[in-house]
């Protein structure tokens, strides 16, 4: 297939390109600066607010795979800087006519066993609220896209630098809620995040909505 990975030499974005082209994709990394080039991926810079030029890349693609992040560190526009990328993202995967939307985004939007979504429990971290919100925000907007065929992956609680699992190529997947082991831990590595976004598009089975995955 034909894949186009948004956020591609990001944490999550380079894990993504890297599993898929294993798997012997075409796939085209877009970020907003190249760190690498390698004879199994494309990469090219764009602008994720250029909605136009966006859709003319997008043509023509399988598959969207968004791991759009403007930036944690120092920006004090995260909020709108995500609802603003997002949303043209979206937009330009609907012009371009991709045939599946998947994007990557935060476990904020999950719910606890008491039915409450982490990002409103008290312990959540400030540091990272204000994105987490954002891509909570933007799961309700985009539960409301009915035109493309989309998906939204949660990635568990704990899924960070500090998971040094590595591949294993084994998850159990969920939907809405955290899906804690037998230690109460909600943990996946990145390497495995990838797996999961790359078993989703080769055999589907989460349509228009969201989806999540733990050990």
């Amino acid at each position: 297939m034909k894949i186009a990975v948004i956020g591609a030499t990001g944490f999550v974005g380079k894990h993504i390109v890297n599993e898929l082209a294993s798997r012997n994709h075409k796939v085209l990394g877009i970020s907003r600066t190249i760190e690498l080039q390698t004879e199994a991926i494309e990469f090219i810079v764009k602008d994720v607010f250029n909605t136009s030029e966006l859709a003319k890349t997008l043509k023509n693609y399988d598959v969207v795979v968004s791991a759009y992040n403007p930036g944690w560190a120092n920006n004090t526009n995260m909020y709108d800087d995500y609802m603003k990328g997002s949303h043209s993202i979206q937009l330009a995967a609907n012009i371009a006519d991709v045939k599946r939307l998947i994007i990557i985004g935060g476990a904020g939007s999950l719910f606890n066993n008491e039915g409450v979504q982490l990002v409103d429990t008290e312990k959540f971290p400030a540091e990272i609220k204000i994105g987490a919100t954002a891509a909570r925000d933007y799961l309700n907007v985009l539960q409301n896209e009915t035109e493309i065929d989309w998906v939204y992956f949660s990635p568990p609680k704990e899924m960070h630098q500090g998971i040094t699992t590595g591949r294993t190529g084994k998850y159990r997947l969920g939907t809405d809620f955290l899906m804690p082991d037998a230690q109460g831990r909600s943990v996946l590595s990145v390497e495995d995040v990838a797996v999961v976004i790359a078993d989703e598009i080769e055999t589907p089975k989460y349509y228009q909505m969201r989806f999540t995955a733990a050990y």
